[in-house]
């Protein structure tokens, strides 16, 4: 009997992580949500690295789609290396780490409190340096993540993000599928993508594309293809792939198109035919006809939710080849779990 990975474990365990996220976690959204709304802010900055970053990406587009408020990355560099304090008094800061401990998301959290932001920290680490220096702090509440291949803690931290958004913006729909998400997401661990694991073999690069949200699930993907496979995978939006990229697409060159149910959808779909039609190796996540092979997919009933359900799939895929590939993607070469930068 095969021993399952930690990675495989903590995939699986997805839905019940978030539904105990959404059981424990909904006074602090409602506070949080309450000084949101009284503070008013202009803008929203986010302080990330890593697989945190592109939770932060996917919760831009779902704060300005929303809420109709600009977002922006901020380099934690600017406060822990540079010592700049930036003017943040108008604006909220929102911090996303799985440990809470690196010292330049600190620092930066730490900056943008002394400018004036409301500060909100994302952490599975409640009692963490980074939960002191935020005003208010959303625990993940999903358990000790063994794999250094983040995976539980990103999408329960997409979810905190959004389940914030919701009761900041008043938006009960998305509300609705946020509730719905555990019997969402187990439709997605359950999602079969073995036949792109076997197209894959003797690849060692590719392109994934996505738009919107889905193109910040794109990035975790790529990541998630490095960090556990060895394969070079770059991430472009389905808009900026033929502006050069598209160069190096030759004949059987393997393309991941991520479509979700939303208003590009057909943009990314599109371009995935477009490749395939030209001699890539395509494979996308949309019933739309075309060239471009299928794959499975489950939906949420909210286009600001339905990009979630694409990683939890991916993930479970991503294991399966790096265990094909004769690789341990709970301990992937030269990475630890806890990475601190300055």
């Amino acid at each position: 009997m095969t021993t399952q990975t930690f990675m495989r474990q903590e995939v699986e365990a997805i839905p019940g992580v978030v539904a105990n996220f959404l059981d424990n976690s909904g006074m602090v959204l409602d506070a949080a949500a309450a000084a949101l709304r009284e503070r008013d802010p202009a803008l929203v900055v986010t302080v990330a690295r890593g697989s945190s970053d592109h939770a932060c990406s996917y919760l831009k587009y779902a704060i300005e789609l929303t809420l109709g408020l600009p977002v922006a990355s901020i380099g934690p560099s600017i406060a822990s290396i540079y010592g700049k304090d930036l003017k943040l008094g108008s604006a909220a800061a929102i911090a996303v780490s799985q440990s809470g401990k690196s010292p330049d998301i600190v620092g930066m959290t730490q900056s943008a409190r002394r400018s004036g932001a409301t500060t909100i920290a994302v952490t599975n680490t409640s009692d963490s340096p980074l939960a002191d220096a935020s005003d208010f702090t959303i625990d993940l509440h999903a358990g000790v993540e063994k794999s250094v291949a983040a995976t539980k803690t990103f999408v329960t931290s997409v979810v905190a993000g959004l389940a914030l958004i919701a009761r900041w913006s008043g938006d009960n729909a998305l509300r609705s599928a946020i509730d719905e998400l555990p019997n969402s997401l187990a439709k997605a661990v359950a999602c079969d993508w073995s036949e792109l694991a076997s197209a894959l073999d003797g690849h060692d690069a590719l392109y994934v594309l996505g738009r919107g949200p889905g193109f910040a699930i794109a990035n975790e993907a790529a990541l998630k293809f490095k960090e556990t496979c060895n394969i070079q995978a770059e991430s472009y939006s389905a808009a900026e792939v033929m502006h050069g990229p598209v160069a190096i697409v030759t004949r059987g060159y393997p393309v991941l198109g991520l479509a979700a149910r939303d208003a590009a959808e057909a943009s990314v779909a599109d371009m995935a035919h477009k490749l395939a039609g030209q001699g890539a190796l395509a494979f996308l996540t949309s019933s739309r006809p075309g060239a471009a092979k299928a794959l499975p997919f489950a939906t949420t009933g909210h286009p600001l939710t339905d990009p979630l359900a694409l990683i939890v799939s991916f993930y479970g895929f991503v294991e399966a080849l790096s265990r094909r590939r004769g690789l341990n993607p709970d301990v992937p070469p030269a990475l630890k779990k806890v990475t601190e930068t300055v």
